[in-house]
This record gives C-alpha cells, sequence and structure tokens, in this order.
C-alpha cells in the first residue's frame, strides 16, 4: 500500500504519479477485490473480499451528509484551524473529528479523511467482510488477518516507494496517514515530504500527521516534530522523511522496498 497526503484544498503542483492516483496500481490485492467510490472530494479505493461498490457509496453519501449538515450549522467546523469544543450532539463521526482534532492541536476538518476511511471501513466490517483497506487520498483504515507493508510514497524524495512500514497483524484494525508539504494538495504549513502515522483511530492519525507536518520546515525540525508526537496520546508509529533523511519512532518495523 501507499500513503499519501490528501486533506483540505491547497494550490500546489503534484507529480502526475499523485494526480492521477497511479500509486494505487501499485497496491498488491494478495487476493481481494479491488472497489473505487468518488462521490466529489471523497476518492475512495477499496479493497475487501468481494466488490462493495454499492455499500461503500451509500455509507460515503450517509457519513457526507452527516458532516456537511454539522457544518451548515457551524461554519467555524470547515474553517477552523484550531481545536474546537466538543459537541455532544453531533453525529458520531463529528464528535471523532473533534476529538482528534483536539488531541493533535489542530482543527477538525484536519481529520476528515481518515474519518471517512475509518467509518466506511468500520461498516463494511459490519456487513460481513473480515478484511478491509479503505484508502481515501492516501489516508488509510486497515484490517487484515496477517500483517503487511505500507510503502511510503514521498514524492521527489530518494526514499520515496525505497521503504516500507511492516504493520503486525496485532496491531489491527489502525490508520495509517500522511501529510506531505511538497506532495499533493494538502493544507500543510510545513515542507516534509512525507509524514506518516499510525494510530489505532484514523482520524486521530490524519489529524497528528497534519500537526507534525507542520511542524517540519527542514531535516533539522525531524527529532523535534517525533518529541512532539511522543506526547499525543494514542499514536503507535511515526516517520518523517525530508529529502533523504528520515526519522522513526513506535510499534513498527521499517523495511527497505525494490
Amino acid at each position: 500500500m501507499v500513503a499519501a497526503s490528501g486533506k483540505r484544498k491547497k494550490e500546489k503542483k503534484a507529480p502526475e504519479s499523485y494526480r492521477e492516483r497511479t500509486y494505487r496500481g501499485l497496491v498488491d490485492s494478495d487476493g481481494l477485490v479491488s472497489s473505487q467510490v468518488t462521490v466529489r472530494e471523497t476518492d475512495l479505493h477499496i479493497l475487501a473480499p468481494v466488490d462493495v461498490s454499492g455499500l461503500a457509496r451509500d455509507a460515503v453519501l450517509r457519513y457526507r451528509i452527516q458532516v456537511e449538515n454539522h457544518i451548515s450549522r457551524d461554519p467555524n467546523f470547515l474553517h477552523s484551524l484550531v481545536p474546537l469544543a466538543e459537541a455532544p450532539l453531533a453525529p458520531k463521526i463529528v464528535r471523532e473529528m473533534l476529538a482528534a482534532g483536539r488531541a493533535a492541536s489542530v482543527g477538525p476538518m484536519a481529520a476528515v479523511a481518515g474519518a471517512v476511511a475509518e467509518f466506511v471501513g468500520r461498516d463494511l466490517l459490519g456487513r460481513g467482510c473480515d478484511e478491509v483497506m479503505v484508502e481515501n487520498g492516501g489516508d488509510i483504515f486497515l484490517h487484515r488477518k496477517t500483517s503487511c507493508v505500507a510503502a511510503v510514497f514521498a514524492g521527489e524524495s530518494p526514499l520515496s516507494q525505497r521503504i516500507g512500514i511492516t504493520i503486525p497483524a496485532h496491531l489491527m484494525p489502525l490508520g495509517i496517514c500522511t501529510s506531505s508539504g511538497t506532495v499533493g494538495h494538502s493544507l500543510s504549513l510545513g515542507r516534509a515530504d512525507a509524514v506518516t502515522v499510525l494510530a489505532a483511530s484514523t482520524p486521530l492519525a490524519d489529524a497528528a500527521a497534519t500537526r507534525l507536518g507542520n511542524e517540519v520546515k527542514s531535516a533539522r525540525d525531524i527529532e523535534h516534530a517525533l518529541g512532539v508526537g511522543r506526547g499525543i496520546p494514542g499514536l503507535l508509529g511515526i516517520l518523517i522523511v525530508v529529502g533523504g533523511q528520515l526519522g522513526v519512532w513506535g510499534e513498527f518495523e521499517l523495511v527497505r522496498l525494490g
């Protein structure tokens, strides 16, 4: 699997491989069936035992409506770059985005791609799928029976798609989310080629990847960002790539690819 970034829009030239999602062609399906679901900004690649296009599309529409209805009541939810207070009466997906934003000290929409990936994935698990991967613009909800490897897409870095993260089965389900200051259209205040975060909560992994990406202006900031990440409760691992340098922390093993 390949992690990339895909959150709030910002004008930034991205490599063709990212804009066309060709990195999805590098995913080893390992006997699972590939499904694609696109609803406006939401663009999912799903692996499951059977084609789940219809079920997944219904789930995407349901959760998008919940988020959009909340935004219509509280426009600040869409635009805030800082954490917002709890909303006890809001739908669960909104509450989890808010909680992730507070944990990572970012706005709730920093968690939207990861939240949609997880909520759709958990719906599919509840409908009889015993394994599933839901990738939403590079943010991934993953539940497999065996360990697997996630390759890291880091733009022009010489390490891009040459290193991978081994994910043990006992850590799943979990979220794998990546923010980048040099790839894609996500809003990042930093210059990391990739900041990949693992967490049991995909919304939290998404929000934390944004926060840590904001901390990295150059390779000199890698250790600082890892320290910030260690202070965010619930994270399982962090990988930061800046050019040819990287930093890691957490419960995973790096492997050489290619």
